[in-house]
């Protein structure tokens, strides 16, 4: 794909019809009016399978289906409100557009948008769902075409497995093999054995902290050094277990892409963080708003978040509450025991909370002793019927997942009254490993579930990546729980992609696995609400395309239809165009992806 073939002349010239219907008027609110016909009249034309013109594009229910959403999002886009909430108007751009006058403004991803927007009206497009290329109409019947269907479902899903095999897997020998030299090394350089590496207060005490010890470990590249250099300048909080260092490959760049990703901060993540002057202004999902009394969030019914301890043994560079930590493993994380028992107390005051979660900061950072005491209360409040404890030590440090540890959270479990639950975050196969499955294992056989929650990244947004990761976490105990899209924070740019990749993954790509390999839901965070389903166009509308390609979203809260006073959000996605190109640097092919532009 080349950007630079997106712009005013190549859109009227490939969409003719549309730009002429709009040229035609003779001012803004005259073009809106027939660009609200243009969509009823293209959405009426696609229902009727005699139509000349759609029999020669291939009328189909995908064909009908598409030409419907394109309506509804042209009809959307119009809207005198959509304009004034995203502060842009884009029918005075096509109109401007039709009539030749020059907007310097509007970027190539812009126009791409409007140029698929209008294929997609005229039944036509891109088609690369896998399923829509080997899963062909078939004109016989019975067992011939059972036969012949099977046949198809087989070249199908050679195709996925071919997909799901490139990525590496931290289970295959290979991968294995290389991670013992890689400890070998770090023990090596800290003067430590196998039995230190083993335990967890060992792996705490020695968290690399700095970007000199750091670099006798393991190989980073000019840019890893500049921008940890600069963090550590200015002490915004970093750190990295042994363990979880370990599983870096000593070319980076590679194999390694995602967990590097997950704990060293790009240049441009940095400079961002450093450019906030309200470090309050990071609290993207709200939280000080949310909090009802001190460690409690509670933005549900029956469900309240307890947090106890506010750091973590290692820090992910776009974690959720990144503004409230100061340090990994920093002095003072712990809320303290007469905090904590006053929060309990609220929670026991208010008995509409079935459901308790304890995390952070990670839970799993404090010693067992604290912890026990901290199930022992909540446990003991008689209408909590689940507690989930959200930790990544299961990644990061697994080896905290001791006999005794297990026996403690398994203590709290009473079949038919209470369930616990660990709620872990793997963001790549590449993360699971040997240890990690023992330890999941630990948990299993004494009757406590694993479950994950994915975040959506660039480095986890290949095709197939993701489902890659579900598969074998499946394998290894896991249930897939949550597909989070990536918060849209200005300075977690170099993480997020575009809301359509995550749809567009869900339905091509995730529904294609046997279903307990997608019990996953996707999900975007609505700042001081909550969850909002991906799944559910009803709560969310496209309101407009920016001048940059960012299509503009306002999400609807999930009281939506239980109460009469609910506010929106609206949010600045990624630029689709500008996805796909950085897809395309790192050697994709952009028209695997080219279905994307067809997911509002």
């Amino acid at each position: 794909m080349d950007i630079n073939i997106f712009n005013a002349k190549y859109l009227r010239k490939t969409n003719p019809y549309f730009f002429a219907t709009v040229r035609q008027a003779p001012d803004v609110e005259q073009a809106r009016a027939r660009l609200l016909q243009l969509a009823d009249r293209m959405e009426a034309r696609s229902r009727f399978s005699d139509d000349t013109h759609l029999n020669e594009v291939g009328q189909d229910a995908l064909t009908r289906n598409r030409v419907r959403d394109c309506a509804a999002v042209l009809r959307s886009l119009v809207k005198p409100d959509s304009e004034k909430i995203a502060g842009f108007s884009v029918t005075r751009a096509l109109w401007d557009i039709a009539r030749h006058r020059p907007r310097p403004e509007l970027s190539p991803a812009f126009y791409a948008e409007i140029f698929y927007l209008c294929k997609g009206l005229d039944g036509q497009g891109p088609r690369r769902a896998l399923d829509s290329i080997h899963l062909t109409p078939i004109k016989a019947s019975g067992r011939d075409a059972a036969r012949m269907r099977s046949r198809q479902l087989d070249d199908l899903w050679s195709e996925v497995d071919r997909y799901m095999e490139s990525y590496p897997l931290g289970l295959d020998e290979e991968a294995i093999r290389r991670r013992l030299h890689r400890r070998e090394h770090i023990l090596r350089q800290l003067g430590a054995d196998l039995d230190s590496w083993f335990d967890w207060r060992w792996q705490v005490g020695n968290i690399i902290r700095e970007l000199e010890p750091l670099e006798k470990l393991v190989r980073l590249s000019e840019a890893e050094r500049q921008a940890l250099k600069l963090a550590r300048e200015h002490q915004l909080p970093f750190g990295i277990t042994p363990y979880y260092l370990s599983l870096m490959d000593d070319d980076p760049g590679g194999r390694d892409a995602s967990i590097r990703a997950q704990v060293l901060p790009p240049l441009d993540y940095v400079k961002g963080i450093l450019a906030v002057e309200d470090h309050s202004r990071l609290d993207f999902m709200g939280e000080e708003d949310t909090s009802p009394f001190d460690l409690i969030t509670r933005r549900y019914p029956a469900i309240c978040i307890l947090k106890p301890y506010n750091t973590c043994p290692q820090i992910c560079v776009y974690c959720q509450r990144n503004w409230e930590i100061d340090e990994v493993m920093a002095p003072g994380a712990f809320a303290g025991m007469d905090r904590i028992k006053e929060a309990i107390n609220w929670i026991r005051d208010h008995p509409s909370i079935q459901e308790v979660l304890i995390t952070g900061g990670d839970p799993l950072a404090m010693g067992n002793e604290v912890l026990a005491e901290i199930l022992n209360r909540v446990a003991a409040i008689p209408t909590v019927e689940r507690i989930r404890i959200g930790t990544r030590t299961l990644v990061t440090m697994p080896m905290r997942f001791t006999e005794g540890l297990t026996a403690l959270i398994a203590r709290h479990r009473r079949p038919g009254r209470r369930e616990i639950a660990v709620m872990t975050h793997v963001q790549h196969p590449y993360e699971i490993t040997p240890e990690m499955v023992e330890a999941v294992n630990r948990l299993r056989l004494k009757g406590i579930p694993v479950y994950n929650q994915l975040v959506y990244t660039f480095f986890i947004s290949r095709r197939f990546e993701a489902s890659a990761l579900r598969r074998h976490l499946r394998l290894s105990g896991i249930d897939p729980y949550y597909t989070f899209n990536t918060k849209g924070k200005d300075e977690t740019i170099g993480y997020r992609v575009p809301i359509a990749r995550l749809i567009q993954e869900q339905q091509e790509e995730a529904r294609l696995l046997p279903g307990l390999g997608r019990t996953d839901e996707a999900v975007f965070n609505v700042p001081r609400q909550g969850k909002n389903y991906l799944r559910a166009r009803e709560y969310r509308n496209l309101l407009a395309i920016l001048p940059n390609g960012a299509r503009v979203y306002e999400f609807l809260s999930w009281e939506k239809k239980i109460s009469q006073h609910t506010t929106t959000h609206v949010n600045e996605d990624v630029p689709i165009l500008d996805y796909l190109e950085r897809l395309k640097g790192i050697g994709e092919s952009v028209s695997d992806y080219e279905s994307i532009w067809y997911y509002y």
